[in-house]
């Protein structure tokens, strides 16, 4: 048994029911055996998205961009992230369209790059501050640890103390892991941020 269902064919257009003309199939694979086509499009042909599968995706891609420049960027009067929702807004009226074969991250450094001349934006990383009780800690620091980018002072003296650097999309989720596991004793603040010039180095990679 090939495996292909009884009630097969080969078709121009499914929606229309269009069946290929033999000569077609003939001239294009050297046979007007429906079988055998079938078996040879399932094994080597591409998958065509619908247009509304293709336009789910393109969605699901321009959230993602906006989400990684949320992660990636602040606002520098508040000097905290914008919402994924004003990203969002702000690409819609910069008509940004999305490349398909391109990743989220590569796309999100070009955007940057468009966006700031609509809305005050910088890339940068965050510095942050995090204290609580040495117990406290045990459970958490090394989550604290894998989220920073890179740490800069670390004390485990009586006091459980740690100063890195972190994309400010991560903030939020530091913040909730200190006060989950000191309820709500711990101290985690922004302390300064860092501009992030690596914009080019990451294009280059």
């Amino acid at each position: 048994s090939s495996g292909i269902n009884a009630e097969y064919g080969v078709f121009t257009n499914v929606s229309r029911g269009e069946v290929a003309k033999a000569a077609d199939l003939k001239k294009i694979f050297n046979t007007d055996d429906h079988s055998k086509v079938c078996i040879e499009i399932l094994e080597k042909g591409e998958f065509q998205l619908s247009e509304k599968e293709r336009q789910s995706a393109l969605n699901a891609k321009f959230t993602e961009i906006a989400s990684t420049i949320s992660s990636m960027c602040i606002n520098p009067t508040t000097q905290r992230p914008y919402p994924v929702s004003i990203i969002e807004q702000a690409m819609k009226d910069a008509h940004i369209s999305v490349k398909p074969s391109k990743s989220a991250k590569q796309q999100a450094l070009e955007v940057i790059k468009v966006l700031k001349e609509s809305i005050p934006l910088d890339r940068v990383k965050m510095k942050i501050k995090i204290s609580m009780t040495m117990s406290d800690s045990k459970k958490c620091k090394d989550a604290i640890r894998k989220l920073f980018i890179s740490v800069e002072n670390e004390e485990n003296d009586g006091q459980f103390e740690i100063v890195g650097l972190a994309e400010p999309g991560l903030y939020k989720e530091l913040a909730e892991i200190v006060a989950k596991h000191s309820r709500g004793k711990g101290m985690c603040e922004v302390i300064g941020v860092e501009d992030s010039n690596t914009e080019n180095a990451v294009f280059d990679s």
